[in-house]
């Protein structure tokens, strides 16, 4: 079975920064988009951030200019860089990969395998 395996996630206060990363297998890595959901209580899941294997970021409204995705190559890994962190950014991210939809400027991701997930919590 496929693993995509997260890491980085805690306890952060408001304002401050976490940096969250997925590792997977070379050959799931290398073939399709990596992105990052997040599931929030009372809220739908939100593609927060996606990156083509060429390297094309895109991210939700509500983390732009916050949070950078990117990818290493080497490592296998894809990062998800968060700063200003508010309380609403609480939430379990899920690290997935797969085929990228757009759909007048919003993109989803289909996914084909995903992570466990890891909670961000962001609370004084």
């Amino acid at each position: 079975q496929v693993q995509l395996v997260e890491s980085g996630g805690g306890l952060v206060q408001p304002g401050g920064s976490l940096r969250l990363s997925c590792t997977a297998p070379r050959n799931i890595f290398s073939r399709n988009a990596m992105g990052w959901y997040r599931q929030t209580l009372g809220k739908e899941r939100e593609l927060v951030a996606a990156i083509t294997t060429g390297g094309i970021t895109n991210y939700a409204d509500s983390v732009a200019g916050r949070f950078t995705i990117s990818r290493d190559r080497a490592k296998n890994t894809v990062y998800l860089q968060m700063n200003s962190l508010r309380p609403d950014d609480t939430g379990h991210y899920e690290c997935n990969q797969g085929v990228i939809y757009e759909t007048f400027g919003t993109w989803t991701l289909e996914s084909q395998y995903r992570g466990q997930g890891t909670q961000v919590t962001v609370s004084s």
